[in-house]
């Protein structure tokens, strides 16, 4: 089977508007976007990724000139503004700080022109892990779980009063955490932590139940142990992946589902035995595909890339049992 990895996945619409933008067209994103308004997880993931692809032109500048009275042009603008300024820190220019300060203006410029719309305040942070020394109080705020360290708590509230749950911004979340300039034990800690937390909040529906394989997943990177992939057929790793089984991914339309979300889905249900229900992950996937979690866990197999010769392992055997077995009886765990 020949995979196709695109960020876009099932979501057609999307990838027609990339391709435009890349070509320096901008037309059919704003189509595309003045269709998502209230839609607020759509519009969250569309914006993002229509901005990674825009961030390496002006065609969102040249959008916003020739509709200045466009507020999806001013989010746009605003989501390919922190785009740069996280390139630009990753790549730790000297020029950063002048990017997030002008990102950082205009997020809060927009969030006072649409305050329904939850984005501004995912951009804000999004910027939140350039600050790794936590210098703006904003980032630093107390939070209500004992456990988890001080941190950007006041822009979760701002984002969950106007989409609760909002996937990106938790994922947002680990990222600051990860960036913090403290030890990495500890910074990984948090992350188990927080995504413990948030999966323990059982949101129904949502791909946030997933948020702890994603942290399993960090702790993989940082340290390689020949036992690792034990883990995922044991508590509470198993109890997490088949809550976000049963409780998000078969509520869901897949075509709503991320292929980042359906790939660590599948590799988390392949690597704890339960084939079954992989297979019907992999099933959903179709030919769609992402490098990770599979570029992350792989075990270093004789091939060009070990990462797609794990996915396409964990694929074949899934289906195979899918094939050869009926599917277990009993609840729900």
């Amino acid at each position: 089977m020949r995979l196709v990895y695109h960020p876009a996945g099932h979501d057609d619409d999307l990838r027609v508007a990339l391709v435009e933008l890349e070509a320096g067209r901008w037309r059919t994103a704003r189509d595309l976007l003045s269709k998502t308004d209230g839609h607020w997880a759509l519009r969250t993931s569309r914006t993002q990724l229509l901005a990674v692809a825009a961030a390496r032109s002006d065609v969102v500048s040249v959008w916003l000139d020739e509709e200045p009275g466009s507020y999806d042009a001013q989010l746009m603008s605003v989501r390919v503004a922190v785009e740069r300024a996280l390139r630009a820190h990753r790549q730790q220019h000297p020029q950063t700080p002048e990017f997030e300060t002008k990102a950082r203006r205009d997020a809060l410029l927009a969030a006072r022109r649409a305050p329904r719309d939850p984005v501004p305040w995912v951009c804000l942070m999004a910027l939140a892990q350039i600050d790794t020394r936590q210098l703006r109080r904003e980032h630093r705020l107390l939070s209500d779980e004992p456990m988890l360290p001080s941190g950007p708590w006041g822009l979760l509230y701002e984002v969950n009063q106007r989409d609760p749950y909002n996937r990106e911004a938790y994922h947002r979340v680990l990222q600051f955490m990860l960036a913090l300039d403290v030890p990495r034990a500890a910074s990984l800690a948090a992350v188990v932590d927080f995504s413990w937390s948030v999966a323990g909040q059982r949101p129904l529906r949502s791909p946030l139940l997933l948020l702890p394989t994603y942290a399993v997943i960090e702790q993989r990177r940082a340290r390689v142990d020949p036992l690792w992939r034990r883990q995922w057929a044991e508590e509470p790793a198993l109890g997490y992946t088949l809550s976000a089984f049963y409780d998000w991914f078969q509520k869901v339309p897949p075509g709503l589902c991320s292929v980042a979300d359906l790939n660590h889905l599948a590799y988390a249900l392949w690597a704890g035995h339960r084939h079954w229900e992989a297979a019907e992950v992999f099933e959903a996937m179709g030919p769609y595909a992402a490098r990770e979690p599979w570029t992350s866990v792989h075990d270093g197999a004789a091939a060009a890339d070990p990462g797609e010769a794990l996915l396409l392992r964990a694929r074949a055997e899934s289906l195979s049992y899918a094939h050869n077995h009926r599917p277990r009886a009993g609840p729900h765990p």
